[in-house]
């Protein structure tokens, strides 16, 4: 299969100005980038007349939950059969792909194997969806964010529970032979459960350890949900791969994670948290209740985090724990808008982070993530300048087309075959 599209102003994902182009995709990757006209080789191709739009790499999204869905409690994941739980989870797949986003990397699997399957229907072409690598549940420890049993009663969430050395390592082991690609871990808390709260470091420095040393032994990658500054240090040290939150993050942590830029991607998932402020209260969350519970103060600390990570060159991805009841599938996107006005990013810069960035997360910064010839051609056509204005990248109307490993998903363009003077 060949593919021209024509007439594009190309913003190629690595930060330089948009340039005007045309693109021949043979297969699944971009085989040529014409910066001036000239003769395309039309012939037997498939041409798509952009008509001046801009040609972008496919959005990524750094911190999936696939799995979740309208969920107002951490039980109502448990809660879930896991017939409707795989149906719901499909749904949010096409949802996400809908929006433009053509890759996914996934922060937690509500329940074992959805991830899985879901990744490998979709590799198969049978189910549409982002390119996808799978997540483990969270794995936390008693008490921990996750951990919603109580002693007269068990309950489930989005967690598995295991403490000490040896349940963490078998943990992980079941999570990497039911096929997982990322394992979860909940360093620290979280304000929205009872026990363990945002600034406390839950889970013990050796249990941190033996689940890395254990995933990185099956080649598998480890991310990690640290508020806490010692949470953030336990997970550089330990050898953590993506380490999600990091809003309380100290000046030594701010070093550590620097130091380690090359290795280590973050993620503030800050969409739960400016939702729970601002968009909660028809779930019976007021701005008031928000802040009781310290999302202002959370607010407050990612704002002064992640303003000073970008000012280091540590690398962020977008993803803001969409899935829950007032942050739904769909708007992931918001996290661009949010990087730019919450800390201080350029629309260049925060584009980036959903693309660029978000194709070295997946593991294929070398063919991921970026206009460029020898890539792989997950390409959106937009409507507009989403370097002058990324709410439009929103609106999945101005989303002319969207297109995944070399297939047109979606298009409101026709395209024409054979036409001798397209060029």
């Amino acid at each position: 299969m060949r593919t021209i599209i024509r007439n594009c102003s190309i913003w190629d994902g690595t930060g330089s100005a948009a340039y005007t182009g045309d693109v021949l995709i043979v297969g699944n990757r971009i085989e040529k980038i014409f910066r001036s006209r000239g003769d395309l080789p039309v012939a037997g191709a498939q041409v798509i007349d952009a008509g001046r739009r801009t040609l972008m790499p496919g959005l990524v999204e750094g911190h999936a939950h696939l799995s979740f869905g309208g969920a107002a409690r951490n039980t109502d994941l448990g809660d879930l059969p896991p017939e409707e739980h795989l149906l719901l989870t499909m749904r949010n797949a096409k949802t996400v792909l809908d929006h433009g986003f053509t890759s996914a990397y996934s922060a937690a699997s509500a329940k074992l194997r959805l991830d899985v399957v879901i990744r490998n229907e979709i590799n198969a072409g049978r189910l549409p969806g982002p390119r996808l690598r799978a997540a483990s549940p969270e794995i936390t420890v008693t008490a921990g964010l996750g951990d919603e049993n109580r002693l007269h009663m068990a309950r489930s969430s989005f967690g598995l529970v295991a403490d000490g050395t040896a349940e963490i390592a078998k943990t992980v082991r079941l999570c990497i032979r039911e096929g997982v690609d990322n394992v979860k871990i909940n360093i620290s808390g979280d304000d929205f459960v009872p026990a363990a709260k945002g600034g406390m470091t839950v889970m013990g420095e050796d249990e941190v350890r033996t689940a890395v040393d254990v995933a990185h032994s099956f080649g598998k990658r480890v991310a990690c949900h640290a508020r806490a500054a010692e949470a953030v240090k336990r997970a550089v040290r330990c050898g953590v791969d993506v380490i999600y939150h990091c809003e309380f993050a100290d000046e030594e942590a701010l070093d550590l994670l620097e130091a380690n830029k090359d290795r280590v991607f973050v993620g503030p998932a800050i969409g739960l948290i400016y939702n729970t402020l601002h968009e909660a209260a028809a779930w019976g969350i007021s701005h008031e209740a928000a802040c009781a519970m310290g999302m202002d103060r959370v607010m407050e600390n990612s704002q002064r985090t992640y303003e000073q990570m970008r000012n280091r060159g540590i690398r962020v991805v977008v993803g803001g724990d969409y899935g829950f009841a007032w942050v739904p599938q769909g708007t992931n996107a918001r996290d661009i808008e949010h990087f730019v006005k919450l800390f201080g990013y350029s629309a260049n810069e925060a584009l980036q982070c959903a693309t660029r960035i978000g194709g070295q997360i997946m593991g294929q910064g070398n063919e991921l993530g970026l206009v460029k010839e020898g890539y792989l051609a997950d390409l959106l056509l937009v409507d507009g300048d989403p370097t002058k204005d990324v709410t439009m990248l929103q609106d999945a109307s101005k989303l002319t087309m969207i297109m995944k490993d070399g297939a047109v998903y979606k298009s409101a363009l026709d395209p024409t075959r054979d036409v001798a003077d397209a060029a």
